[in-house]
């Protein structure tokens, strides 16, 4: 009998048999004797035969129901008995199933783990706009967690309106932070769903890079051409006003005064703009820094006792407010010298604000505060409340020898930049509804 149970296909020929057996015997026995005692007796034995057969079809088909939907349900524990006529062929998809789920899964944990330690930032959306996958570099990169592309304001209508792939550039910019993105869009349709690959890419420093390298290549052009010019010209001025014997005689005594004159104008400008070439190398010439840990808060107390006297006279109040203590590598003397450079042109800036109007500023001034931003950076900012920075001037005041001083030579913001930028930072302008604001925020 256990034979039998392990071999259900000769149980169910061993049942059909018996049932065609006794449907002759109960056929034969009604044509001879009908109805009787004996002939219901083989009709119940038929029935109990059929639904013994039944319930063994029944039986192979709720288990195999049972294991195939196991499968789908992605639950492979479930076999089918090694009775069951499907047995090995169950066992050949399982194994197949679990290996590509097996292999799937690994793929999957690759690309997840892929996605957390890339700095590139990347977003998955729906046609919709709503994000379906995204990795920490977006976060990092925007300041803020993402949910969905509407909340990326001029960048999201970008995404939004794309149906093509797509490669541009954008500002962006979150609280103070002030960043310009490489944005690249792909667009695939999935499953017969619209996804929008979307990789976002930092290339604020790299464009700072390149337009301080383009500086230095103008500048040290520029200099070896003019200052090959200068010197031969100031030394001829010399040597013409030295030659000049004070007895020489002229029709009219004017024209010697003249030419005196014109020699005298021509070295004094050419002694000029031998200083103004001398500072125009200073943008190409700066020295790599030495970075060495250290503490921002003594330097700043140092700008301060440095211009006491001359804050004392204006009558500026100074304030300064540090809330961290972290310690930054940085070259001490290069960064000493911007802070210096900003602090001198708050002071300026008040004072040129006093004296053509004496009332415009109520209390004037200066706060320097050291702190730290959203992405942990330290930085020093140097605010003042004078009259701020024009709108129009914004834009090139980095630039190099633009200026709206007088006196200016348009050399301190574009080299203190510099400075900065070969820090590993940034000397960014922060709009303030009064007064100017300089913010040196360190790598």
């Amino acid at each position: 009998m256990s034979y039998l149970k392990r071999h259900p296909r000769w149980l169910l020929a061993l049942q059909l048999g018996v049932l065609c057996m006794l449907a002759s015997v109960a056929t034969g026995h009604y044509l001879q004797s009908g109805i009787s005692a004996t002939w219901l007796l083989l009709v119940l034995i038929i029935a109990v035969c059929g639904g013994a057969v039944f319930s063994l079809f029944v039986q192979q088909q709720k288990q195999s129901t049972a294991v195939i939907r196991a499968l789908v349900n992605g639950d492979s524990s479930l076999r089918l008995s090694p009775s069951h006529p499907l047995h090995q062929e169950y066992d050949e998809i399982r194994h197949t199933l679990q290996a590509a789920r097996f292999k799937a899964e690994q793929q999957a944990q690759f690309f997840q783990a892929l996605l957390l330690h890339i700095d590139l930032a990347v977003l998955v959306c729906d046609s919709e706009g709503q994000v379906i996958e995204s990795n920490p570099a977006v976060s990092r990169l925007l300041g803020k967690p993402i949910s969905s592309v509407s909340e990326l304001e001029h960048l999201g209508e970008l995404i939004l309106s794309c149906d093509t792939h797509l490669k541009s550039s954008a500002p962006w910019q979150h609280g103070e932070q002030q960043d310009t993105l490489s944005v690249q869009i792909s667009v695939a349709q999935i499953q017969g769903q619209i996804r929008k690959v979307i990789t976002l890419t930092s290339i604020h420093n790299a464009l700072i890079n390149k337009e301080q390298q383009a500086y230095k290549r103008l500048t040290q052009v520029l200099t070896h051409e003019v200052a090959n010019s200068i010197t031969p010209l100031s030394s001829i001025a010399q040597s013409c006003r030295g030659l000049l014997p004070e007895s020489l005689c002229f029709d009219d005594e004017d024209d010697k005064d003249d030419l005196l004159l014109a020699l005298d104008t021509l070295a004094a400008r050419t002694e000029h703009l031998g200083e103004f070439i001398t500072r125009f190398r200073a943008i190409s010439s700066l020295p790599r820094p030495s970075l060495n840990a250290t503490a921002l808060a003594p330097i700043l107390e140092r700008l301060v006792t440095l211009h006491q006297r001359q804050l004392e006279q204006a009558g500026i109040r100074c304030e300064l407010e540090v809330s961290t203590h972290l310690l930054v590598m940085l070259d001490a003397g290069q960064v000493e010298q911007v802070l210096i450079n900003l602090f001198t042109n708050a002071i300026q800036a008040i004072e040129q604000s006093q004296a053509l109007q004496p009332q415009s500023i109520e209390a004037p001034v200066i706060v320097l505060t050291l702190a730290q931003n959203e992405a942990q950076q330290v930085y020093v900012e140097i605010q003042d409340n004078g009259p701020g920075v024009e709108p129009h001037v914004i834009d090139m005041m980095f630039v190099p020898f633009f200026t709206t001083k007088q006196q200016g030579s348009g050399i301190g913001l574009s080299l203190s930049r510099q400075i900065m930028v070969s820090h590993g930072g940034d000397l960014i302008y922060i709009r303030k509804p009064q007064g100017a604001c300089f913010r040196c925020v360190f790598g």
